[in-house]
C-alpha cells in the first residue's frame, strides 16, 4: 500500500494535516493540564467555603451542644465531620504548600465573624497524591478565648511553619492578646475536623470543549486543503502548458505572466523556452521545405534530359529514380505544410469520416474493396481538425492496404474521455525493435512487407505528428493471429 499520495498537492496536504493534528494535540494537552489545575483550585476553594459555613454553625452553638449540631450538618457521603480532642486524624500529613496557600486564602477571603473566630486552624492531607483535605478548627470554649485581631495557622508537626494570614478587624478598642499556639491550648481543647474528599479533576468538564475542538480541526483542515490547492494551481497550469507544448508546438498558448514574482519568473522562462523551440522548429521546417521546393526544378530538368537518352534501359532506370526523388520532395513539402499550417478545431462525426476514407480507398483500389471493412458505432462526435485528421487516417489505412492487403477499421466506445481506432491488416507485421523507429521521418524498413518498396518514409511520421497534436497517440502492435494493428487513441 502507498503511504504517500501521488500528487504534490496530496503530499503537501498530508504533511500539513499531520503537523496541524500534532499542534492541536499539544495544545489540547496544555489546555487539559491547565484545566485540571484550575478545577483543583476551584474544588479547594469550594471546600474552604463549606468548611467556613459549617464552622460558623458549630461555633455559634453553646459548647455543650456543638457535637449535636455537628452531627446534624449535611455533608457528602465521602466527607467526614467530627468534634474531638484530636487536632488532626492519624495517618494524615501536612498539606503541600500550594494547596495550603489556596485554602488559607479562601478561608480568609470568606471571612469568619470576630465573635466566633477559631483559636487555631490546622491543615492536613490524606493520600498520595492528595485525595482528601483535612481542615481542623480549634473551637473557642468561652469569651475569654475569642481572638479579635488575627487567626493563627498552626505550624505542622514536621517543624515547617506555614505563613500567617492577617485578618484585620473592625476599628475599636484593642482586644485580648493573639491566639495561643499549640502548646498553649488547653489539654481538653475540642477540634472541629472536616475531611473533604478530592475527586480527580475531569479534563472534559466543559460540554462544548469536544465540539469546539472538532470544529476547529475541521475548519483548519478545510483551510489547509483550500490553501494548498490554491497555491498549487500554477504548478498544474505549468504542467498543462508543457503538455500542450509537447503536443502542438506551433499552436500552444503562452503561460499568463501574472501572480507572485516567483510564478511570473517561471512563466517568463517557460514562454521564452517555448518561443525558442517554436523558432527552432520553424527554421528546421522552413529549411526542409525550401530544399524540397528548390529540388523540384533540377529534378524536372533531369527528367527532360533523360528523355533524350538513347539507352532505353538506362533511361527507364533514371526516370524511376527521378520519380522516386520527386515523390520524396512532394512528401517533404506536405510534411512542412502540416507542421506550419494551423486548422481550426471543429466538431465532426468520426464514424462518417472513417467510412468516407474507406470509400475513397475502395474507389482508388477496386481489387481490395472486399478487404475494406468498418465496425463500430454509427455516430460519435469529437473535436478535431478535419483535414489534418483525415490525412493521418488516410495514411494509416493506405499503409494497411498497401503493405497488408487489407484495412479492417474498428471504432470503440469512449472510455475515460478517449476513443480508440484499430486498423488491422493481413501483412507479416513489424519486428518489435522497429515498431517505434518506423515513425522517424524518412525511415524505411530494410525489407518491405511486400516486393514493392514504395513510399517516402514520411507517412507514419506525418500521421503521428497530427494525432499527437490532437492530444492522442499511435501504437503499432503485431496481432497474435498475424498481421499488424495500428491503434489510434483520440480525445473526444
Amino acid at each position: 500500500m502507498r503511504i504517500l499520495p501521488k500528487s504534490l498537492a496530496g503530499r503537501t496536504i498530508l504533511v500539513l494535516l499531520i503537523g496541524f493534528a500534532l499542534i492541536q494535540q499539544i495544545g489540547l494537552i496544555i489546555h487539559t493540564i491547565n484545566q485540571m489545575k484550575l478545577e483543583r483550585i476551584e474544588d479547594e476553594r469550594d471546600m474552604a467555603m463549606r468548611a467556613t459555613i459549617i464552622y460558623r454553625h458549630v461555633a455559634w452553638a453553646p459548647p455543650q451542644d456543638r457535637a449535636a449540631v455537628a452531627a446534624k450538618e449535611v455533608v457528602p457521603r465521602d466527607d467526614r465531620l467530627t468534634v474531638s480532642p484530636l487536632p488532626y486524624p492519624p495517618g494524615s500529613y501536612p498539606l503541600p504548600l500550594r494547596e495550603r496557600q489556596v485554602v488559607v486564602a479562601s478561608l480568609i477571603a470568606t471571612g469568619i465573624p470576630l465573635s466566633v473566630r477559631p483559636l487555631a486552624i490546622n491543615l492536613r492531607a490524606e493520600g498520595v497524591p492528595v485525595s482528601a483535605v483535612v481542615i481542623s478548627f480549634a473551637l473557642p470554649n468561652g469569651l475569654d478565648q475569642m481572638p479579635r485581631r488575627r487567626t493563627l495557622i498552626l505550624p505542622p508537626p514536621d517543624g515547617q511553619r506555614p505563613p500567617e494570614a492577617e485578618q484585620p478587624g473592625p476599628p475599636g478598642p484593642p482586644g485580648p492578646p493573639p491566639p495561643m499556639t499549640m502548646a498553649e491550648l488547653p489539654k481538653n481543647q475540642l477540634w472541629l475536623t472536616l475531611a473533604f474528599r478530592l475527586e480527580p479533576p475531569a479534563p472534559w468538564r466543559s460540554p462544548g470543549f469536544a465540539t469546539a475542538f472538532i470544529v476547529m480541526t475541521v475548519l483548519g483542515a478545510i483551510m489547509i486543503v483550500w490553501a494548498v490547492r490554491r497555491l498549487l494551481v500554477p504548478v498544474r497550469t505549468l504542467a498543462i502548458a508543457a503538455e500542450r507544448l509537447g503536443r502542438d508546438v506551433a499552436n500552444a498558448p503562452d503561460l499568463p505572466e501574472r501572480g507572485p514574482s516567483e510564478l511570473v519568473t517561471a512563466a517568463i522562462a517557460f514562454n521564452t523556452m517555448a518561443a525558442r523551440i517554436r523558432r527552432f522548429v520553424e527554421d528546421r521546417t522552413f529549411l526542409l521545405t525550401a530544399i524540397g521546393h528548390d529540388l523540384r526544378t533540377p529534378i524536372t530538368r533531369l527528367k527532360l534530359r533523360a528523355e533524350y537518352m538513347e539507352d532505353d534501359e538506362q533511361r527507364m532506370k533514371m526516370l524511376a529514380d527521378l520519380d522516386e526523388m520527386e515523390a520524396m520532395v512532394a512528401a517533404t513539402l506536405v510534411f512542412g505544410r502540416d507542421i506550419t499550417s494551423s486548422e481550426t478545431v471543429t466538431r465532426l462525426d468520426l464514424p462518417i469520416l472513417l467510412r468516407t476514407i474507406l470509400d475513397e480507398a475502395a474507389d482508388g483500389d477496386p481489387e481490395h474493396q472486399e478487404t475494406l471493412a468498418y465496425a463500430g458505432p454509427d455516430h460519435l462526435p469529437i473535436r478535431a481538425r478535419p483535414l489534418f485528421l483525415k490525412r493521418a487516417l488516410t495514411n494509416l489505412i493506405g499503409n494497411a492496404l498497401k503493405y497488408g492487403d487489407a484495412a479492417r477499421v474498428s471504432l470503440s466506445q469512449p472510455q475515460k474521455q478517449l476513443v480508440q481506432i484499430d486498423i488491422d491488416d493481413n501483412g507479416p507485421g513489424i519486428a518489435r525493435e522497429q515498431q517505434e523507429s518506423v515513425f522517424e521521418p524518412f525511415h524505411r524498413l530494410e525489407t518491405s512487407r511486400n516486393r514493392e518498396t514504395g513510399g517516402s518514409g514520411l507517412g507514419l511520421s506525418i500521421a503521428r505528428n497530427i494525432i499527437r497534436a490532437h492530444g492522442g497517440d499511435i501504437l503499432l502492435l503485431n496481432r497474435p493471429g498475424g498481421g499488424l494493428r495500428a491503434s489510434v487513441s483520440l480525445p473526444i
